[in-house]
This record gives structure tokens, C-alpha cells and sequence, in this order.
């Protein structure tokens, strides 16, 4: 039977562990991120890899530091036929890397050599692809810059955002990654070079690009609401002066020769604002600094005073 070290942390990788176990693929251990805090109360929480491997009695590593750790060592010395990665998280060293007898592959998501990196998902959003997906590719010391081993495309919908992109990737990673291992593990499956002047890179998303700002359009505007949603969120730092979270908006086939940031059209149950290059969109759940996640609805019934069509409300100022 052959057997594997898995190697992931958030919910992208769990649908590709339960898979492998579910075929009966003899998984000897789970490298995972360490407990962190979570939530107001901080509360240490086990990441969502280890849940699973906990549940089905797998033996679970979480070295801060995979590199030079004991948790390395143990992996080394098991010396599996695979490693399989999934979002781990962390950069492998080539000594580990070289410790599998077949070879070491990574599920990544997107369609590489687009998107390199740890925040493949948010960019294709941020960016309006208008499709990503995932590609099975040999590790190397070398960010996702390994040999491709297989590739699936998604289409990404209007109202898809990272937490939908993310699940539908993980089933999709699941399945070319079980469609394609017995090849593998014969000797069987081809593999493509990556094309290195078609390479973009993903790094993971920093605070200061969680901004939006007045330069940009409607339809800029969603793409990195939705990019950033359910998490960590994209906000104007001045909405009628407060800090404000966007969770969802409708970008409209609207024009309007008000500057951007100002009030279009607003009724009890309507707020509509200018953007850049005359676009118009349409907020529909937000959430300022200190409160609760509103619908559009709520926040303006709780306004202390009535907002009016023409007022500006939005700031790049802090």
C-alpha cells in the first residue's frame, strides 16, 4: 500500500485528505499548522487538517518551523512513498522534499504559472479573471514552480468570492489529485515545465491592500470586496466618518457625473454611490468600525442623520 505524509492546515485541504482516505491510501501522518488563537475570546483552536486526522487517529505534527524541526526529522526517518501537499503554509526544505520514494506534489490553487504563491485565490478575483482552477505539480525548493503534472479549470461566477472559490477548488484538487496518483505512483504520468515568461505571482495579501480607495471603479470595488470576503474584508477608511467594511455590492450599468464617493441615490431600503470613471454601484451589507455587519436597510435606518442625494460620504482621508 502506498504511503503518504499529507501536509495542509485550512479547509482548501480537507476534502483532499478525506479523499485519500476514503481510498484507502495509507496516510502514516499530518503535518499541520500549529493551534492558534481564534475568535474575540482568542481561544486556541486546532486547524481544520488536524480535526480530520485527530478524528480518524492519524498521528499529527505541528512544527512552528518545519525547517530543522524534529517534526522534519520524523518525516525523514517514516520515509514515505509521497508527500502531498495542500496549503500548508510553509516553504519545504529539499531534504525533506527528497525523503519521498516517488515524489513530493502540491494542490495549488490556480491555473499555473499564473498565480504563484499564497494568495492565488484572492488575485484571480482582485484581478476579474474570468476562470482559475487547480494544477497538480511536482514540489521543488523553488515557489510553485514545479513540473505540471495536471490541470482543471473552474469558471468563477459573478457572485463567487474566496470562501466560494475556496471550497469549489478543494473538491477540485480532490478529484485531479485522485485521478491522477495511480499514474503516478507507477511511473506513468507525463509532466510539463511550467512556462517562466508567463509566471504571476500571488504574495499573501498585507493589511494595506485591504484599502479601497475613491480611484477606483464599481466594478474594481466588488472584485476586491469579493476577493477579500469572508475574510479579512476590504473597507474605506473615511464612510461618514468612520472606518467601513464593504461586504456586498452590485457594481451598475449605471453612469453618473458626480465625483466618486458621493451619494447617487439613497432611500430607506437603497444606497447607491458614485465611483471612479462615472461608475455607479449599489452597497447592499456593511459594517462599521465597532458595529455588527449590516444590511444596507439597517445601517440607514440607524443613521443619526438622514443621508441626501448629492452629499458626499466617502473620504480617502483617514
Amino acid at each position: 500500500m502506498t504511503s503518504i505524509v499529507f501536509m495542509g492546515t485550512p479547509e482548501f485541504a480537507v476534502p483532499v485528505l478525506k479523499g485519500l482516505l476514503e481510498n484507502e491510501y495509507d496516510v502514516k501522518a499530518v503535518v499541520t499548522q500549529p493551534d492558534r488563537p481564534v475568535g474575540r475570546k482568542h481561544r486556541l483552536t486546532a486547524s481544520p487538517v488536524k480535526k480530520l486526522a485527530v478524528a480518524n487517529e492519524i498521528e499529527v505534527l505541528q512544527p512552528e518551523k518545519i525547517s530543522g524541526s524534529a517534526e522534519m526529522q520524523r518525516v525523514i526517518d517514516m520515509a514515505p512513498d509521497l508527500i502531498i501537499t495542500a496549503a500548508y503554509g510553509q516553504f519545504l526544505p529539499t531534504k525533506l522534499l527528497n525523503s519521498a520514494k516517488i515524489a513530493a506534489v502540491n494542490v495549488h490553487g490556480s491555473l499555473l504559472p499564473k498565480y504563484r504563491g499564497g494568495a492565488p485565490v484572492q488575485y484571480s478575483l482582485m484581478h476579474g479573471d474570468s476562470k482559475t482552477g487547480v494544477t497538480l505539480i511536482y514540489m521543488v525548493k523553488k515557489m510553485d514552480a514545479g513540473e505540471m503534472l495536471g490541470q482543471t479549470e473552474l469558471p468563477i461566477e459573478l457572485n463567487d468570492d474566496t470562501g466560494s472559490l475556496f471550497e469549489k477548488l478543494s473538491y477540485l484538487g480532490r478529484d485531479l489529485l485522485l485521478e491522477k496518483l495511480p499514474a503516478l505512483i507507477t511511473g506513468e504520468l507525463i509532466s510539463t515545465p511550467q512556462d517562466e515568461t508567463q509566471v504571476v505571482f500571488s504574495p499573501t495579501i498585507k493589511p494595506e491592500e485591504e484599502h479601497l480607495l475613491l480611484s477606483m471603479t464599481a466594478q474594481e470595488i466588488d472584485w476586491k470586496v469579493r476577493a477579500l470576503r469572508p475574510a479579512p474584508g476590504a473597507f474605506f477608511d473615511n464612510f461618514a466618518g468612520k472606518r467601513t467594511k464593504l461586504w456586498n455590492i452590485d457594481p451598475l450599468d449605471e453612469k453618473t457625473e458626480q465625483a466618486a464617493g458621493t451619494v447617487v441615490e439613497v432611500t430607506k431600503h437603497i444606497l447607491k454611490v458614485a465611483a471612479a470613471d462615472g461608475t455607479v454601484y449599489q452597497i447592499n451589507e456593511l459594517q462599521p468600525a465597532g458595529k455588527q455587519k449590516l444590511a444596507v436597510t439597517d445601517y440607514l435606518n440607524g443613521m443619526n442623520q438622514a443621508l441626501e442625494k448629492g452629499q458626499v460620504i466617502i473620504s480617502d482621508d483617514k
